[in-house]
């Protein structure tokens, strides 16, 4: 896993705000609704990469939310995944896959690759826990 030094991170990209919780709830909620909208797309080997990216957009947006509620905020999609990982680092399997999921995401944006349909089918599942874990930090 080769996650951006945390050190860096606070140095460039974060910044301590004010926790505003009605901006928390709407992050979340707008995130609910994009999974929704996710899990009605019926896949096809045309469509797996853009509802891999949708996952990967809940999950960012929760991951902004869970800065949020620790009082910061990043400007790099990078130091989400790092404070993920710094603040929770038994879920190891977790930031891997999230930040597989950030790998794919850029390689479909900047380089017009397609998602694998073998990595989708392999971790439908775990997208649905990684989002069910990180709402439960959020609220705690």
């Amino acid at each position: 896993m080769n996650l951006m030094n945390w050190n860096e991170c606070e140095e460039k990209f974060i910044r301590k705000i004010e926790v505003d919780e009605e901006r928390i709830a709407s992050i979340i909620e707008m995130a609910m609704k994009r999974l929704d909208l996710i899990k009605s797309i019926k896949s096809t080997g045309n469509n797996i990469s853009f509802i891999v990216e949708g996952y990967y957009e809940v999950i960012k947006e929760l991951l902004v939310a869970y800065l949020l509620k620790n009082g910061m905020k990043s400007k790099n999609h990078q130091c989400l995944i790092t404070y993920f990982c710094r603040k929770n680092p038994d879920l190891e399997h977790e930031t891997n896959l999230i930040s597989q999921l950030s790998y794919f995401r850029n390689r479909l944006d900047y380089y017009g690759e397609k998602i694998p349909s073998a990595f989708y089918e392999r971790n439908k599942t775990e997208f649905e826990i990684i989002i069910k874990l990180i709402m439960k930090l959020i609220k705690e």
